[in-house]
């Protein structure tokens, strides 16, 4: 019966690429033809890309030129006017660590799922020796498993629904092995990955494919020094500080990669450091996650402006990003608050009746005070 669900699955996915494809030569038929444009948009995704962009700025501070570009990319993805034979899109994110390359996937996923972890994601660090290519490529022939095909690809995930991509991310690609990298070339050049058995073939062309990567942040830290100092004005006349930086990072990705990896990837999009005037914004945007957590027990949290200035400065690390400031929240906001949930006062004391409990949290005498409201 397993065997017989597989060939089952098989036929679905195998239909589904075909009626794409069939899709394609029936609209290049029609007009090569008529010689007439069609009246209206005939799309297989119906994502709501007002609710997705309105999504991502909310939760992605300080990285507004990037958002645009994905905005980009999905608007191609929503027209459904892309090359059926390749995925729908391969995008390296680029930049420091903690600046929200890899919560932008998740935050997309939520757009679009309602479920921050509804995608495929392929952690690269963990397949950092040779012989670990197999986990993404399946057991080779002879090998233990070889006939199952099994890797640590998530199909559904990878292939989405009906209407809505799939989603897909190799995070931290420079810390994978040589071989574990190079067997992507085939699912960026064609959406297309057979396992090493050739019992089995992964789709990745109802899919956006995206990855992450830390080359280039420490030289991409220089040239914000460089561009700091009165000499450096000239240079940073001449040339953006964005197209600087996508300079270092192609010449990092170079050194890194083959060219004919780097050549396959559709677009190559640098992240900004996290400055200090957007922490505030990012604090709130942390406030906001606690409160999802608080809302299971009917709480909900805000801060006085002083909390959040005092968060906001012990937060800021422009080396370590959000990450920093996440640890500064837990520190000096989630365990005093954890202790006033579980040894201050009643809350059914102060409104019985409500159906969220209000708590306003303040900085004073150099600690944090709670209290119901």
């Amino acid at each position: 019966m397993p065997f017989l669900t597989d060939r089952l699955h098989d036929s679905a996915r195998q239909e589904k690429l075909t009626s794409a494809l069939a899709d394609e030569n029936a609209r290049m038929t029609v007009a090569n033809t008529t010689k007439q444009p069609e009246t209206g948009l005939q799309s297989r995704f119906s994502f709501d890309l007002q609710m997705v962009e309105a999504e991502l700025r909310a939760a992605i501070i300080g990285q507004d030129e990037s958002i645009n570009e994905l905005l980009d990319i999905l608007k191609v993805v929503r027209a459904d006017i892309g090359d059926p034979r390749k995925p729908l899109a391969t995008v390296l994110f680029c930049g420091p660590t903690g600046v929200g390359k890899t919560e932008t996937v998740r935050t997309l996923a939520r757009a679009l799922y309602g479920d921050a972890d509804a995608f495929c994601r392929i952690d690269m660090n963990t397949l950092s020796q040779e012989h670990y290519a197999a986990a993404l490529t399946g057991a080779p022939p002879g090998y233990v498993g070889s006939k199952e095909g099994t890797t640590i690809l998530d199909q559904e995930k990878i292939e989405g629904t009906r209407n809505l991509p799939g989603l897909v991310l190799f995070d931290e690609l420079e810390k994978a092995s040589d071989e574990v990298v190079l067997a992507l070339m085939n699912v960026f050049d064609n959406g297309l990955l057979t396992v090493a058995s050739g019992e089995k073939t992964y789709s990745f062309r109802n899919a956006l494919v995206f990855m992450s990567s830390n080359l280039g942040a420490r030289e991409l830290m220089d040239i914000d020094e460089q561009r700091s100092r009165l000499w450096h004005r000239f240079l940073s006349a001449r040339k953006s500080r964005r197209s600087q930086a996508h300079d270092i990072v192609m010449k990092c990705l170079l050194e890194r990669f083959p060219p004919e990896l780097v050549n396959r990837i559709d677009h190559v999009d640098t992240f900004n450091w996290i400055s200090r005037d957007k922490v505030p914004a990012l604090v709130d945007v942390e406030l906001t996650r606690l409160n999802r957590r608080l809302r299971k027990h009917d709480l909900s949290l805000d801060i006085t402006t002083t909390l959040r200035d005092f968060l906001s400065s012990e937060g800021y690390d422009k080396q370590f990003g959000a990450r920093g400031l996440r640890r500064a929240i837990r520190r000096h906001l989630e365990f005093p608050l954890a202790g006033f949930l579980l040894n201050g006062p009643s809350p059914t004391a102060v409104g019985p009746d409500q159906h969220v409990i209000q708590i306003l949290a303040d900085r004073k005498d150099g600690t944090v005070q709670f209290q119901y409201s």
